[in-house]
């Protein structure tokens, strides 16, 4: 067994050790390759335009994050093509399926990036060219197989001219139109030539070589080979529509335990409906695959609360009588060093307000939201590219020593702690309400940007934070942004102020994205006064997956079932839209 999954940089440890057998196998079976070449690699993923090709790496992996295969594709958006430059498969480990397989990934890469076609070399079938009868049956077998996908040699041009008078086995060009009908004409070929030579051989051609090769493309449309290995009936795959790429498919982890936290009063709006009317409208796309939640300890809370808020909201939770709630009520900070004993009293000792309440299931259900969290923060450790955590309770609120907003544990700030140890995390909360706990959390580090656009505190809750001079203390200054913005706000007003975080979190430059996702900017919200509609959150999606960052959204609030799943559904085709660009 085995999945198809992009390697987009080798910054993480386990794509790192990808791209490491990437290489060995690059070694093993490329023999004319240079070690230079080779060891250009991780150059290539990270940096595109040193070498005017963006460079995509798509592996098959097995077990242990054993690297079965890959395919590497080169992407000319100034030309609107793409190039297969290697597909490979370790001898050792490779099994039934695994090149078809990653040629099926690269064919729908190509695709969703609307190239005109996928183009690569192949050595020749033709005895005339190739005089080793071993390297000819092979050579007939890999022409085979892409043949089954439409993929055949470009005709009567003079591209098989060796390089160097006598070679042997010179490659056909061959293209794959990707099911496209549209024949190509030979002005749109010859751009397309060039580039792959000068790009890809560059001074190892003979002076003239490049162009006398380019300028051979005349006949009009280009022609390929009439089929020689597949009927029709196998080519039928060739036009198959294509599916979801997995490194744009979005994991979604759900909570299972976010009904358990019902408080049937009437005003609480913070219901179960909320998480089942966004299933029901995630349901009608592609765009996901589900993902059993892990369990994970609770030092990962500890790490960013206080014990003793943790271990009394453990226990306070266990007092209270089944079906009943405790609200704050009595609120002690003139002197906050002596705590009072009664555990309900003790609520307003760790509460910022008195309509969050404590009951039995208070503690299970917000353990199980950081677990969904940390769950979507592992996928993303582990190759995918973004997660959604689906939970209930929100976080947002809660801060190291204190809940509040409907809020227990911070869940985003859990998971961008999680994250953070492997690389710089920025933290965008899009909820309508300031992220105040996520700002206490992180405003004396550097290593997580905290960036939130919400309602401005003079007439917002949380009311006492979240204004535009708390930009953080020690260490920490500088690395919160609080953008405040009027009670009344249309989409494009909102989308300069999304701009504007996104333009600040491109300056840090993280590795990872942690956005604490809220629906209540929806117009008609009962916790808000913003305007914003289904298409404009689609346009915040695609600014926001337009930044290309590993991405782990957090359910945050939300409250207008009505829109709730419709919103949602547009932001995440909003998001898969603008990572696709990338």
């Amino acid at each position: 067994m085995f999945r198809i999954r992009r390697v987009y940089d080798d910054i993480l440890p386990n794509d790192r050790a990808a791209v490491e057998q990437v290489q060995e196998i690059l070694r093993s079976q490329f023999n004319a390759l240079s070690e230079k070449d080779i060891d250009k690699l991780p150059g290539q993923l990270r940096n595109p335009l040193k070498f005017r090709f963006r460079t995509i790496l798509h592996i098959a992996e097995g077990a242990r994050h054993a690297v079965k295969g890959f395919a590497l594709m080169m992407h000319a958006p100034d030309l609107h093509f793409s190039y297969l430059d290697f597909l490979a498969a370790d001898p050792r480990r490779m099994g039934s399926g695994t090149g078809g397989a990653l040629y099926e990934a690269v064919r729908e890469e190509a695709r969703a990036l609307n190239s005109i076609g996928l183009f690569f070399e192949c050595l020749p079938d033709d005895p005339a060219l190739c005089h080793d009868k071993d390297l000819l049956k092979e050579n007939r077998a890999r022409l085979r197989f892409y043949e089954r996908y439409g993929a055949r040699p470009i005709i009567h041009t003079a591209y098989e001219t060796p390089l160097s008078p006598g070679d042997d086995c010179p490659p056909y060009l061959v293209l794959d139109g990707l099911g496209r009908t549209q024949a190509l004409s030979p002005d749109r070929c010859r751009p397309i030539v060039r580039a792959i030579l000068e790009r890809k051989y560059g001074a190892r051609c003979p002076a003239g070589y490049i162009e006398k090769v380019a300028t051979s493309f005349k006949e009009n449309p280009v022609r390929l080979r009439e089929p020689r290995y597949v009927t029709a009936t196998r080519l039928a795959r060739a036009d198959r529509p294509p599916r979801t790429l997995l490194d744009h498919r979005i994991g979604l982890v759900v909570s299972d335990k976010h009904q358990i936290h019902h408080v049937a009063e009437r005003g609480y709006v913070e219901s179960p409906v909320r998480v089942r009317s966004i299933l029901k409208e995630l349901d009608k796309t592609d765009l996901f695959t589900r993902l059993p939640i892990r369990h994970f300890s609770e030092k990962h809370i500890m790490a960013v609360h206080e014990r003793g808020f943790v271990e009394y909201l453990k226990k306070v939770c266990t007092k209270v009588p089944p079906g009943e709630s405790v609200y704050p009520y009595v609120f002690p900070i003139r002197n906050a060093a002596r705590p009072p004993k009664e555990l309900p009293v003790r609520a307003g000792y760790f509460c910022i307000d008195v309509f969050t309440p404590l009951n039995r299931n208070a503690y299970h259900a917000a353990k199980r939201a950081v677990d969904c969290a940390l769950t979507g923060a592992q996928a993303i450790l582990e190759g995918y590219r973004m997660a959604y955590a689906l939970i209930r309770p929100p976080g947002h609120h809660a801060e190291r020593r204190v809940f509040g907003g409907f809020c227990y544990f911070n869940s985003a700030a859990i998971a961008a702690h999680y994250l953070c140890r492997h690389g710089k995390t920025a933290v965008l909360d899009m909820d309508y309400h300031h992220g105040n706990g996520t700002q206490d959390i992180f405003y004396e580090r550097s290593d997580v940007l905290t960036v939130s656009i919400h309602g401005h505190p003079r007439f917002a809750y949380p009311y006492f934070s979240g204004f535009e001079d708390e930009k953080g203390e020690g260490e920490g200054r500088g690395y919160n942004l609080n953008i405040p913005l009027p009670e009344v706000i249309n989409g494009p007003q909102y989308r300069e102020a999304l701009k504007r975080a996104v333009g600040r979190i491109r300056r840090f430059n993280p590795v990872f994205l942690v956005v604490a996702l809220g629906f209540d900017p929806a117009k008609n919200d009962p916790t808000g006064s913003w305007l914003l509609n289904a298409g404009d959150f689609f346009e915040n999606g695609k600014i926001v997956g337009g930044l290309g960052l590993r991405t782990l959204i957090i359910q945050e609030g939300g409250y207008r079932v009505r829109s709730l799943g419709v919103n949602a559904r547009h932001f995440f085709s909003g998001l898969t839209a603008g990572a696709a660009i990338k």
